[in-house]
């Protein structure tokens, strides 16, 4: 974590934003559940087996984006073998999860195109009733058109032409039944999934597939960069409160002065007015690394080479020059991470 570096210019976020944080996981986290319930619940018919599956799948929900959670807290930390067992964990809880989405999603589609499927059902029912009617009728007027060869016209065409008027006032229920039915109402998903299926020259469902698959990973997806945002933003909260007292004596009361100027002097010093003022020999004036000593003795800067590159206004190579003498001091100490901090046990010549 390198959050000395963001001290500056990085705040933590206010609460309209933090509650969007925290709606927007939630959601995604209970969205991701429900589709995975939708399907751990089709396994059995069992109230007692529908209870054990269910839980599974909330189990496994969330102990996937804890285990996200987890894996952002151990890789903060420099924990790379614990962050990478976290890792794993979390990809297979969430192959199991988007598994569990896409089949929840598949039943949810499949749901709504078979009732699609029942209502054109029904409609091409009365089509096929209608259409042999028709049939039928054309071939009793073929009968009729035999009679009238045979000239029997008052035994067989008379017949035939009351069976037709028979049909035909059939056929007129049977469209006036058609026609009252519900209109069928192609739903937003089934449009979609149809409008990608003439797209990409592929079948409905193949389609459909790809659109479940492509919904659940970035659900799933969604949900995790969340986490992570609200796991990152609580560790710089806990980084800016503790060190909340050093950061607005650096940043705000602190401006930065050239290099060699004294920054800080107390103000009961400079209240101090000798009584009797007494000639004194002139002092010399203190070195760089006299500067650079007394800032981080009294926590003026962290110690830090950027901080001190700042505050003195140095380069790379001077910094570097001016951290390698107050080592040689002992004034400062160097970390396993590579990182400095004041000691302060010697004083300066």
């Amino acid at each position: 974590m390198k959050y000395e570096q963001q001290i500056g210019y990085r705040y933590p976020k206010g609460r309209f934003a933090m509650v969007s944080v925290y709606a927007f996981t939630g959601a995604a986290i209970l969205a991701s559940t429900i589709f995975s319930l939708l399907l751990f619940l089709s396994i059995d018919e069992n109230p007692m087996m529908q209870t054990l599956f269910g839980g599974l799948a909330i189990i496994f929900e969330a102990g996937k984006f804890y285990a996200w959670y987890e894996y952002g807290e151990r890789r903060a930390h420099r924990n790379y073998t614990g962050a990478a067992t976290a890792l794993v964990f979390y990809l297979v809880l969430a192959a199991i999860s988007i598994g569990g989405s896409i089949g929840g999603i598949n039943s949810a589609t499949n749901s709504a195109q078979s009732h699609i499927s029942v209502e054109q059902a029904k409609v091409e029912a009365f089509n096929r009733q209608i259409a042999a009617i028709d049939k039928q009728i054309e071939l009793n007027n073929m009968a009729a058109q035999k009679y009238i060869e045979m000239e029997r016209i008052a035994t067989g065409v008379t017949r035939i032409q009351e069976q037709n008027k028979t049909l035909r006032e059939e056929q007129q229920r049977l469209a006036m039944e058609r026609d009252s039915l519900p209109p069928v109402t192609q739903g937003s998903v089934i449009g979609l999934i149809d409008s990608l299926a003439n797209a990409f020259g592929t079948t409905s469902q193949q389609a459909q597939l790809g659109l479940v698959v492509f919904l659940s990973i970035l659900l799933d997806f969604f949900a995790a960069f969340f986490v992570g945002l609200i796991g990152e933003e609580q560790r710089f909260r806990h980084f800016y409160r503790r060190n909340e007292g050093m950061i607005l004596k650096t940043v705000r009361d602190i401006d930065p002065e050239p290099a060699g100027y004294l920054p800080h002097i107390k103000e009961e010093e400079e209240q101090e007015i000798p009584v009797t003022p007494e000639p004194e020999e002139p002092k010399e004036p203190k070195t760089l690394l006299e500067h650079v000593s007394d800032a981080l003795k009294t926590h003026q800067i962290t110690c830090t080479k950027k901080a001190v590159a700042k505050q003195f206004r140095l380069s790379a190579e001077e910094v570097d020059k001016v951290f390698e003498e107050l080592a040689e001091l002992g004034l400062v100490g160097k970390k396993a991470n590579h990182h400095y901090h004041w000691i302060g046990q010697t004083e300066t010549a």
